[in-house]
């Protein structure tokens, strides 16, 4: 019978990653409404400018994944991440006091820069702390910053906005990172066996739990043959044109919303907060069945596919219906969030421990490249056409491609051992 798993792990580990993504999250997002504000008047930032600012962060975001993931892999995640707290608080708050659109050019590509080791370092910290059939959860824990943190900050940053203007905005809002940077150094431990909190048999049994999921799994030499694989390159292209879509609507959803007859800033944050409200509920979900059944594929492909369905009728209804589009909208923004945690824990199921924190990050990459597409092309397209339909029908074709890539390279078969459908991947470690 296997041991059951320390539950401190849980209680110690995952309110501190959940906040320190969450304040990740924080710095990334209102840029969405300081752009929707007076920010642009006030810095004579034009449409198509506004559009490069919002992608911008991306473009940063883009190239330094894999190396953050290398440190966070072979020396630490918690380092790495203590860093970035500091750096990203700085520039977060730095927003506030520009003066020209090209120094808020160099602060966005810079913030991106220092936030893109953030997220392949927090997944490389919980494959070292959090087995197989957990995996799931803890990747929706810690993702569920990215949608818990918009709802709230939305509402926030509308009335910091109407009370203090966005310079106080962006000051407030980054001080927090420079706080909690302490507190996270305090209360992580990158492995088990550094963790004083727990016993001497809680962490060798939490070690050899996981240290015996690699044996199933055949080696891979190095990071240019995992990367080379062609399900890690399938990857890549499925979370690119995922990200388009993710972060076109996040970007741009409360300059869409501030467009409709009689809307205030305030108005604006309410509305903008609601999809992420079932954002939350559906990543809780899917997390839940997904490690259930061990089961990943059927846990990602569906939600995608009725984002895209829903962001092609609010491309039918365009302004016939303030109301049924934003239904729409709401629906898409929640289907697209919910399958993050089953999407994460495809690859370290797939790969060794010595490539797959390099796999996640090359994804992730990819997926900072799509958001950089999705944040800019959104805004031009909303520019140029006078409406929202043009990106509405943009980012449905990109959800519905990624759907069916997820739905056409990853198989999965019945595990005579577990009894649950699992990824039928043992081929990983092959060349492409």
């Amino acid at each position: 019978m296997a041991k059951v798993l320390s539950a401190k792990r849980w209680y110690r580990l995952m309110p501190v990653v959940f906040i320190t993504y969450s304040l990740a999250y924080l710095d990334r997002a209102n840029f969405s409404f300081g752009s929707a504000s007076s920010m642009a008047s006030d810095l004579m930032i034009t449409p198509a400018v506004s559009s490069l600012l919002g992608a911008l962060f991306f473009l940063g975001y883009f190239f330094f994944q894999v190396p953050g993931a290398a440190y966070a892999e072979k020396r630490s995640a918690k380092r790495l991440v203590f860093v970035s707290l500091i750096l990203w608080g700085f520039l977060a708050a730095a927003t506030g006091m520009l003066s020209d659109p090209t120094q808020l050019m160099v602060v966005r590509f810079l913030l991106g820069v220092v936030e893109s080791f953030v997220m392949p370092a927090m997944l490389v910290f919980l494959c070292h702390w959090f087995t197989k059939k957990e995996r799931s959860r803890a990747n929706t824990v810690l993702i569920l910053g990215n949608p818990v943190t918009v709802l709230w900050m939305s509402i926030v940053s509308g009335y910091f906005l109407h009370l203090f203007g966005w310079r106080l905005m962006f000051i407030i809002e980054g001080l927090p990172s420079l706080i909690w940077a302490f507190v996270w150094y305090k209360l992580v431990n990158d492995h088990p066996h550094q963790a004083k909190w727990l016993t001497p048999e809680e962490r060798e049994d939490i070690e050899a739990e996981l240290a015996a999921e690699q044996k199933g799994i055949k080696p891979v030499k190095n990071y240019r043959e995992a990367f080379r694989h062609k399900k890690v390159i399938a990857l890549c292209a499925q979370y690119f044109l995922w990200s388009i879509g993710v972060y076109g609507f996040m970007m741009w959803l409360p300059s869409i919303l501030k467009s409709a007859p009689d809307m205030d800033i305030v108005t604006t944050g309410w509305l903008s907060s609601v999809p992420y409200l079932l954002a939350i509920i559906g990543m809780v979900t899917a997390s839940y069945f997904s490690d259930k059944l061990l089961n990943r594929r059927d846990f990602v492909w569906p939600f995608l596919f009725f984002g895209a369905i829903a962001f092609y009728g609010s491309f039918l209804v365009g302004s016939s219906s303030f109301l049924i589009s934003y239904i729409l909208l709401v629906v898409a923004g929640g289907m697209m969030y919910a399958p993050y945690g089953p999407f994460f824990a495809f690859i370290p199921e797939m790969l060794p421990v010595n490539v797959a924190g390099g796999a996640m990050a090359l994804i992730n990459s990819f997926g900072a490249l799509g958001s950089f597409v999705g944040a800019f092309l959104v805004g031009l397209l909303n520019s140029y056409t006078g409406d929202y339909g043009a990106s509405y029908l943009f980012m449905a074709c990109s959800l519905l491609i990624a759907s069916g890539i997820t739905y056409r390279v990853f198989s999965v078969k019945k595990s005579t051992k577990e009894g649950a459908l699992i990824a039928n991947d043992h081929d990983l470690s092959a060349r492409a």
